[in-house]
């Protein structure tokens, strides 16, 4: 038994401590200053109520970028300090952020402890290493992201903070070895367990998929598969869900070792950063060496995104939950008794709507943030939800959850090729094309213009505001660009009221909405750490089965020269392409 002392430290606020929906994301310099990390963490602990804090259990975890280690040690002195009872670390400091959700909501200690909230160590997709991006973010006793009024209090906290505690006299704590530690300190003892990342989360995983169905598709000789971790959490659990439990060859793992600066990757799984991935599937710029995999799919930093492709086929995350949703009672077996309601985010495609309305299903279109999605599903209002930005879950947890989307499609084409007898396998560009027969098709892009001037940024879209004021200038403005392009119906700023807790978010976006259910949306993104990141969706409906073949860039031009030049988007940013297109 370790004896410790708590030490009180004189600090002074830093400006822009504020968290977003997804945390605080600062480069690593910054994280790095001495008390800036103490300060939001001790920002953090203030804005819980003491029980939250005082003999809880707190996870401290999370995507293994660099500054992560130093994090952690950090972290689980001030929560020595701050009275908390144990902390638990995932081994090497690995937890994948829908890990954390089903630890907080899932997990027993060897003492019968259970967590009430966790500190989860991501910058999400962001880039990793010295110069790149380090964040924080904390999640509450449901598993899911802090509410506001919680990111608020930590952010009034860092404005006034004058102190911090800090159990400097305590040992670091060994991260790489599974195990409990005891320390004694003024209040008493305090636990460290270090446990392993992924045995919980296979565990969750087995209670909602049939693994069996699933081994049997794997070891088909009509199915091949790849995976790609962009060396990102992901790979903790690669392993041991695709190799050990469902009998994949090892070498259909891509990227699948963590390391800190993800190879010196951009970890974000989209047909621009996981160029391997793409080039394997058959997707890429040149030809593909031999023949491509039936299934591909890949994970972001923190291995909550996902993107799905077949051989030579991208499936749109706006599609990908649709899909799932339409397929979630037959394929899956924690779905066998039905949806509670399904939701989507308000820049993701109307696809998932349309599948709502043909299956009766409760839906709702919520703002850009994964807590909108938790509240539905603490209210037992909503099984399955996804965002177009690669994101997709359901509510096992209160996270999206990027494996989990891998094998609720892996599950489908189980289900799709079950007792088949003749040589045609059903592949995943014959279920996206079945889906379209059966509910249309919503041609959809996204255009990304990243560290934009922040002023610049703010008078694109106060811009865009002021011309909502008068539609029939809008229409002019269309129809000298384009006259093959339909007749703006409604123009506003997106504001959403929680149908559980009444809140209201406004400001969540602007939209221009068609006649003919096109859509073009323009938003604000704060997941960078530096600069502004404008969002363009472009979204065009078409129901017309002769129709739905098109390519997409084809389907969606005319759309595209009305969004760029009715927003003035080169005049503005001074860009005269967005730096990702999906």
């Amino acid at each position: 038994m370790v004896l410790f002392n708590v030490s009180r430290k004189d600090t002074t606020p830093f400006d822009g401590q504020k968290p977003g929906t997804s945390g605080l994301r600062k480069k690593v310099k910054v994280f790095i200053q001495p008390n800036y990390l103490e300060n939001f963490v001790q920002a953090s602990f203030n804005a819980l109520t003491a029980e939250k804090v005082r003999g809880a259990t707190l996870v401290v975890s999370g995507d293994g970028r660099y500054y992560s280690k130093e994090a952690i040690q950090i972290i689980t002195k001030m929560s020595a300090a701050n009275g908390v009872r144990r902390v638990w670390i995932g081994q090497n400091g690995l937890l994948s952020t829908p890990a954390v959700s089903g630890v907080i909501r899932e997990r027993i200690g060897p003492d019968g402890s259970k967590a009430t909230g966790a500190f989860i160590l991501t910058a999400s997709h962001n880039p990793g290493g010295p110069n790149e991006d380090f964040g924080i973010k904390y999640n509450m006793e449901n598993g899911g992201p802090a509410p506001e009024g919680i990111t608020n209090k930590i952010y009034e906290y860092t404005t006034t903070i004058k102190e911090y505690f800090i159990a400097e006299d305590l040992p670091d704590v060994d991260i790489a070895t599974t195990g409990v530690t005891n320390f004694t300190g003024p209040e008493g003892p305090f636990d460290v367990e270090v446990f392993d990342s992924a045995s919980d989360y296979v565990k969750l995983m087995k209670s909602i998929f049939d693994f069996e169905s699933l081994r049997k598709l794997l070891s088909s000789p009509k199915f091949t598969f790849c995976y790609d971790a962009l060396h990102g959490v992901g790979g903790a659990y690669a392993k041991r869900i695709f190799v050990d439990e469902l009998g994949a060859q090892e070498s259909s793992l891509l990227n699948c070792t963590p390391k800190e600066d993800f190879g010196g990757g951009h970890p974000d799984p989209n047909l621009t950063y996981a160029k391997e991935l793409v080039a394997r599937m058959g997707l890429g710029k040149s030809e593909s060496k031999g023949e491509p995999p039936e299934f591909g799919a890949a994970a972001d930093g923190d291995a909550d995104r996902n993107m799905i492709l077949g051989k030579r086929f991208f499936v749109t995350p706006s599609d990908s939950v649709a899909i799932i949703a339409a397929n979630a009672v037959e394929a899956i077996p924690y779905f066998s008794g039905g949806l509670k309601g399904v939701a989507r985010s308000m820049p993701t495609s109307a696809a998932l709507d349309v599948v709502a309305k043909s299956l009766n299903l409760k839906f709702f279109e919520v703002p850009t943030g994964w807590k909108f999605f938790g509240n539905l599903m603490d209210a037992g209002l909503c099984s399955v939800c996804g965002e177009e930005s690669f994101g997709t879950g359901s509510d096992h947890i209160r996270e999206k959850d990027g494996i989990w989307a891998v094998l609720a499609w892996l599950s489908i084409l189980a289900y799709k090729n079950k007792d088949k007898t003749e040589d045609k396998f059903v592949t995943v560009e014959d279920i996206v094309r079945q889906h379209w027969a059966a509910y249309g098709r919503h041609y959809y892009t996204r255009y990304d213009y990243e560290n934009v001037d922040a002023g610049a940024a703010k008078e694109l879209m106060s811009y865009l505001v002021k011309l909502q004021s008068s539609l029939s200038e809008v229409n002019q403005i269309i129809k000298g660009i384009r006259s093959d392009v339909s007749n703006v119906a409604h123009a506003d700023e997106f504001e959403y009221k929680d149908s559980v807790d009444g809140s209201i978010s406004s400001h969540q976006g602007i939209r221009y909405l068609f006649e003919d259910g096109s859509r073009l949306i323009f938003r604000l993104s704060g997941t960078g750490s530096e600069g502004a990141t404008i969002r363009l969706y472009i979204e065009q409906y078409e129901k017309d089965p002769s129709k739905i073949g098109r390519l997409s860039q084809d389907a969606l031009a005319p759309l595209v020269e009305v969004a760029l030049k009715l927003s003035k988007m080169q005049e503005f940013t001074g860009r005269s392409a967005p730096t990702v297109i999906t």
